[in-house]
């Protein structure tokens, strides 16, 4: 492996975008939240860019300038576009310059073109980049679907779904043959001698590709997102991909999160995730946002997740409760994936009704986690006084943070103790897992164990009374931690989740 050992000369301006503030803004922020005790990971975006950026500016206006290499630029191939590969937000994943008679690849958006790691003087600064945050003093980096960076050799085309015009880009890009050595070297160049926690995002990785990118003596990533479990409820035909209304099956969930927590166990470490930007609301999706449930399924949703081995990650209004916006029209939505994917299957291909696909977008599309987090009962939810980009949830004078704080029982005081456990509790951190009731529809039951110590998870995933007997249950068992207030024993109420530890 050729890891940079000397520098190669260039020039790297890092600004903060004056939508947001300034350099100074975020030197008060980073300070703020160290006094405080609290630590500020950077998302960082090295797969693409804008194609506002100068460089690509400079590297698209001719093939003989300083920039010409820093992004993947293709011939044009029959007249046409270098291979079948669609992008991942619909549509082809190459744009034809006329400048320099050339297409670019972009795996997602147009305005995303993807950067050219192949090329050293560019991964040089990307580092240089990414070593001015750390200078700065922050604590962390979230790589954002880190492991399409090394592209394949051959751009040839891939196999298209029935009906598509496209191949699925994931597929040919994941995972490349340089992938462990660009790791390696960004830890080297960045990571190395510092405190850090770093945290990939990798869509189609498996367990055995995880390894390799977190494993504890890899020298690459601490953890990374995996995607398996957030794609099991996708539409049963293929080319529809996740656009769906119908909820997971608990067998599936089990199925997945159990084979992460064992493959990973010793090896390498796992990281805990429900919700981000990219998905919507989890109570909305796999827990039961009626107000009768709502806040017994958030609370068994945070149960089920905090007591695996791993490290959680809590998004925003999660810890409330949040739920899905339940959009109506297509003018509500404002993420781009989603409006494509409407014109697409609705206007271009006439594969699903209007209203099906709305129900759809209402159930599974990202601004679903991107409405405004509701702060308050205040105009906007005290999120902004303007017009905010997506309409605030109608439901925030109930769901917000203030009346959070200040409710006993509420959703965010339960997160509080269960990362209070967490913290208390070594079992949780080191224990071994082992998933009871694998075939039960309704109940996921896990034991962590650990020397002489078990606890035993129990989550009922229905608003229906459910019946369990665990035999193996001690008399002397503890009920270290409930949503209701009193224990039934081996029944189990409506969204009931308890940990017993003995």
């Amino acid at each position: 492996m050729a890891i940079l050992k000397h520098r190669i000369k260039r020039v790297v301006t890092v600004l903060i975008n004056p939508e947001f503030g300034t350099m100074t803004d975020f030197d008060k922020l980073l300070a703020t939240a160290h006094a405080k005790g609290l630590k500020i990971m950077m998302d960082v975006v090295v797969n693409h860019s804008s194609n506002q950026n100068e460089w690509f500016k400079q590297s698209a206006s001719s093939r003989d300038n300083p920039h010409a290499d820093d992004y993947i630029w293709r011939d044009p191939v029959d007249g046409h576009a270098p291979n079948n590969w669609g992008a991942f937000f619909g549509g082809s994943a190459w744009e034809y310059v006329a400048n320099r008679q050339q297409y670019y690849l972009h795996s997602f958006a147009v305005e995303q073109p993807d950067l050219n790691w192949e090329n050293p003087k560019l991964r040089r600064a990307i580092y240089d980049m990414m070593n001015f945050w750390v200078n700065k003093g922050v604590d962390g980096f979230r790589l954002d679907v880190i492991n399409l960076i090394s592209k394949p050799i051959s751009f040839a085309d891939g196999p298209q779904l029935a009906g598509e015009p496209y191949a699925p880009i994931g597929p040919m890009i994941a995972n490349g043959p340089r992938l462990n050595e660009f790791l390696q070297e960004m830890n080297d160049q960045v990571f190395a001698g510092h405190h850090l926690i770093t945290v990939g995002e990798t869509p189609e990785a498996t367990v055995a590709d995880a390894k390799q990118f977190s494993g504890l003596q890899r020298h690459e990533l601490n953890m990374v997102f995996e995607f398996e479990h957030m794609g099991l409820d996708g539409n049963a035909a293929p080319e529809l991909g996740k656009w769906n209304d119908q909820p997971v099956q608990l067998v599936d969930l089990k199925r997945s999160l159990t084979k992460w927590q064992n493959g990973l166990h010793g090896t390498a470490w796992n990281s805990l995730y429900w919700n981000n930007h990219d998905q919507p609301r989890i109570v909305s999706r796999f827990g039961d946002e009626r107000p009768a449930y709502r806040q017994r399924s958030a609370k068994m949703l945070a149960t089920l997740l905090h007591f695996l081995q791993g490290t959680p990650y809590v998004y925003q209004g999660e810890e409330l409760g949040m739920t899905n916006a339940h959009f109506t029209a297509l003018d509500d939505y404002r993420d781009l994936e989603s409006l494509n994917a409407y014109h697409h299957f609705v206007e271009t291909e006439h594969r699903v009704a209007a209203t099906t696909m709305l129900s759809y977008l209402a159930h599974i599309s990202r601004d679903n986690a991107r409405t405004p987090m509701q702060w308050d009962s205040s105009l906007n939810a005290g999120f902004t006084v303007g017009t905010p980009w997506l309409a605030v949830n109608p439901n925030y004078a109930k769901i917000n943070a203030r009346a959070a704080q200040t409710t006993p029982g509420s959703i965010f005081s339960y997160y509080q103790r269960l990362i209070q456990l967490r913290h208390r509790l070594p079992i949780i951190t080191t224990g071994d897992y082992q998933l009871r009731l694998p075939d039960d529809p309704a109940v996921y039951a896990y034991t962590r164990h650990r020397g002489d110590q078990t606890l035993l998870v129990i989550c009922n995933f229905t608003a229906e009374t459910q019946t369990r007997q665990f035999t193996a249950l001690p008399t002397n068992a503890k009920l270290l931690i409930s949503n209701y207030e009193d224990d039934h024993g081996n029944t189990l109420r409506a969204y009931e989740a308890k940990v017993y530890q003995y």
